[in-house]
């Protein structure tokens, strides 16, 4: 019997580290803007993570700064801080 292991990306702050991690690969477009597709598909079906886990990332990176979450939901932009942690 294989009992089921932990998840990668339960902790949020993991989750966020690498959400930050494809935020960064992407080149971003007009005033710093990163499309939220550029990090939910990889997160979602590269990493394997689960749409709770995303969002815990996702709202982590945000309550600590190095996110700005755009009200349409369609991009986010890098803040210093979050330029800082691959500093």
């Amino acid at each position: 019997m294989k009992y089921a292991g932990d998840r990668p990306y339960s902790n949020p702050e993991k989750a966020a580290r690498r959400i930050m991690e494809h935020a960064r690969a992407f080149q971003p477009v007009q005033d710093g803007r990163v499309y939220i597709e550029k990090i939910n598909y990889p997160m979602l079906y590269q990493d394997k993570a689960t749409p709770a886990e995303y969002w815990a990332g996702l709202e982590y990176a945000k309550d600590q700064g190095w996110l700005e979450y755009h009200e349409s939901g369609t991009f986010v932009r890098m803040t210093q801080a979050g330029k800082d942690l691959f500093a």
